[in-house]
């Protein structure tokens, strides 16, 4: 498919830019040594150089838990809390004869807090799940030689790939740009997911590629890119475009980020560097935390005090009443009203402790019911605005 009629910017030197015309500088030298030792074969994925690279698959998981390791990563979660650690101990010594009530009162909130708690986490990783898929499946059209591009999924693409992404669409991966619909080979691109920017930045294709501008142009487009090792840093990027005789610095200017959106652009042709878990987003982002609430770490917390362990909630020795020997009766049933405000103070513990678990779990889920409800308003409205595509 031709790549239709050609766009042009109104401003002379398109050069003024910061996008402008590369040139080799101090760092490109390091190309070849540590850290600088990707290469990538331009539209021959498949090739047998390329296989030996054994770089990363496109696809993309985000989630904390997967099947096998669910119940032993989730029980470790649950039971690393002291409060439940505790009542585990309770309700073990609850099945011997040194229990005072029955196994039952025990077992039954344990199994209501562990199971509610687990369940959020269920809900929680499920959405990120179905976010994993919905961004896998997503279509982008590939080379797939003779000049003819298909469209294919986000995780089929391999380093090498020649895609052609279009107006309002995202890029499936890190790409090099190689041409546009501008006859000066700049696109417009949106970074908001990436940097939280709102305004559009400017990137331009290396001179050496920016006729590319239709399909039938890659049937016989052959270059090595030789670049940086994939890494965290958004706004650097060292490499080098080998095409025929000729060798030719590549810019962060040529840098097209996964989840980045093009703009104000009919189409680009780029080719794929990175994918996957080596894309620069993955290499920001961080695993899924384990949620604790300050009144839990706050149950949890342990002083040191002359030497001895005690729990801020705890103060046995701020008193000598208990030990007066001159008055032992008083003693005794002092002891004995403490330890029946003991024993309260640990059923309220415990329905604290089932009340905050079955308010995180509500207040999850509406939370993200609500988020679910903005993003389809907010996709409506785009649609409306004619900003998007479809909600």
């Amino acid at each position: 498919m031709a790549g239709g009629r050609r766009k042009k910017q109104r401003f002379s030197r398109i050069h003024a830019f910061p996008c402008g015309r590369a040139s080799f500088r101090s760092e490109h030298s390091l190309i070849g040594g540590p850290g600088f030792s990707r290469i990538v074969y331009c539209n021959e994925p498949e090739c047998f150089e390329a296989g030996l690279q054994n770089y990363a698959s496109n696809y993309v998981s985000t989630t904390k838990y997967t099947l096998a390791t669910f119940l032993p990563k989730s029980l470790f979660e649950q039971f690393r809390r002291v409060a439940n650690f505790y009542f585990l101990l309770c309700a073990i010594l609850s099945f011997t004869a040194l229990s005072p009530y029955s196994s039952v009162s025990n077992v039954v909130p344990l199994v209501v807090v562990i199971g509610a708690t687990m369940g959020k986490e269920v809900i929680e990783d499920w959405r990120r799940k179905k976010q994993d898929i919905e961004m896998n499946n997503r279509k982008v059209k590939v080379h797939y030689g003779e000049g003819v591009f298909d469209h294919a999924k986000w995780m089929d693409l391999k380093v090498g790939d020649i895609v052609r992404v279009e107006k309002d669409e995202y890029f499936p991966a890190d790409l090099i740009l190689l041409s546009s619909s501008y006859d000066e080979a700049i696109c417009y691109v949106e970074t908001t997911n990436l940097d939280g920017e709102t305004n559009l930045k400017m990137k331009q294709a290396p001179d050496v590629t920016s006729n590319l501008h239709e399909d039938s142009g890659f049937q016989d487009f052959k270059a090595i890119i030789r670049c940086e090792d994939p890494n965290a840093n958004l706004y650097s990027f060292v490499g080098s475009l080998d095409l025929g005789e000729d060798q030719h610095a590549l810019m962060p200017q040529q840098l097209l980020l996964r989840d980045s959106k093009l703009r104000n652009t009919d189409y680009i042709y780029g080719v794929v560097i990175f994918t996957g878990h080596d894309t620069k987003v993955m290499q920001n982002s961080t695993a899924p935390p384990s949620k604790r609430s300050k009144i839990e770490k706050r149950m949890d917390k342990e002083d040191l005090e002359d030497g001895r362990m005690t729990r801020w909630y705890l103060r046995p020795d701020k008193t000598t009443v208990y030990y007066d020997p001159d008055r032992a009766p008083v003693a005794a049933m002092l002891h004995f009203v403490t330890a029946l405000m003991l024993a309260r103070a640990k059923q309220l513990q415990r329905a604290l402790t089932n009340q905050i678990a079955m308010i995180e779990a509500a207040s999850e889920l509406k939370i993200n019911n609500q988020f679910e409800i903005g993003s389809r308003v907010l996709s409506c409205l785009q649609l409306e605005l004619g900003d998007g595509k479809s909600p």
